[in-house]
């Protein structure tokens, strides 16, 4: 075969829930969510050594929510939800290039998402290519999607989007103030009321994840990952890794590293071990 649809769009599981009790959703993949009936909020799960960027996001009927995974939903009461994870290099394309996850979209923005999430959660589209060939084209309908959330007041978003860029030259709240232009307690206090924690917390989640994700290479040391990120040190790594997460860098690298040994397939895993004898 030249051509392996799958890997490009696929549909790997589906989640009727009629519920008024919280529930999370996990997996590989683009969570796709439309709201029938009721309103929920949804915020990411704290997976393991996560830290939560953003508050929930509420969402009412009719409305969408596209997200990664560990996707926490809570009903404010009666709510009926139809839950898709898609899979392949295009969700993943479209989950990577979301402004910020969970995204609530609102559903007017793309009217045919629904009937085609129906009929894929209906296996009405018969083989596997024929669901690829859906998922595509229910993609295709997202990518039109507005946001149905308010946008953040200029100075947070200004701020979001300098702490993103710049966390690891950044010395503290203080020089983001200056940079924005406003003095340290009023950056706070509008920070603070639009996103949910403060500018500080924000910055330090930020670090933190992108620690993370240098400590996945095993031949970043401890010290280069602290100067990547913005910390003073490795002992000051550690201490703030500690705190936010509960283990320490090498306790979470070793753990992921365990991960992703385990969901290799036997022959990868023999590469793996191979590599280390």
């Amino acid at each position: 075969m030249i051509y392996h649809w799958e890997a490009t769009a696929a549909l790997a599981l589906v989640r009727d829930q009629q519920t008024s009790e919280p529930f999370t959703l996990t997996g590989e993949g683009l969570w796709v969510c439309l709201l029938s009936s009721g309103s929920c909020t949804a915020a990411l799960g704290d997976a393991p050594g996560s830290l939560p960027a953003l508050p929930p996001k509420p969402v009412e009927a009719g409305g969408l929510i596209l997200s990664r995974s560990p996707l926490v939903v809570t009903p404010a009461g009666d709510c009926h939800l139809l839950c898709l994870l898609l899979t392949g290099t295009a969700p993943a394309q479209m989950l990577a290039g979301l402004p910020e996850v969970p995204f609530p979209a609102r559903g007017e923005t793309c009217p045919g998402a629904a009937e085609l999430m129906g009929r894929l959660a209906g296996d009405e589209a018969g083989g596997s290519r024929s669901v690829s060939q859906m998922v595509f084209a229910l993609l295709c309908e997202l990518a039109a999607a507005d946001s149905a959330a308010p946008p953040l007041p200029p100075l947070a978003a200004a701020a979001i989007e300098d702490i993103r860029e710049n966390y690891a030259g950044l010395y503290g709240v203080e020089e983001l103030s200056e940079r924005m232009g406003v003095s340290k307690s009023h950056l706070i206090r509008v920070f603070t009321a639009a996103v949910g924690v403060s500018p500080g917390r924000y910055l330090t989640s930020v670090r933190i994840q992108a620690a993370m994700k240098l400590l996945l290479h095993r031949e970043y040391s401890l010290d280069v990952v602290a100067s990547l990120c913005g910390f003073s040190g490795a002992n000051y790594l550690c201490r703030v890794f500690k705190k936010e997460t509960g283990q320490t860098p090498a306790q979470w690298r070793a753990a992921a590293a365990r991960t992703a040994v385990a969901d290799l397939s036997a022959d990868e895993r023999t590469r793996e071990q191979a590599i280390f004898i």
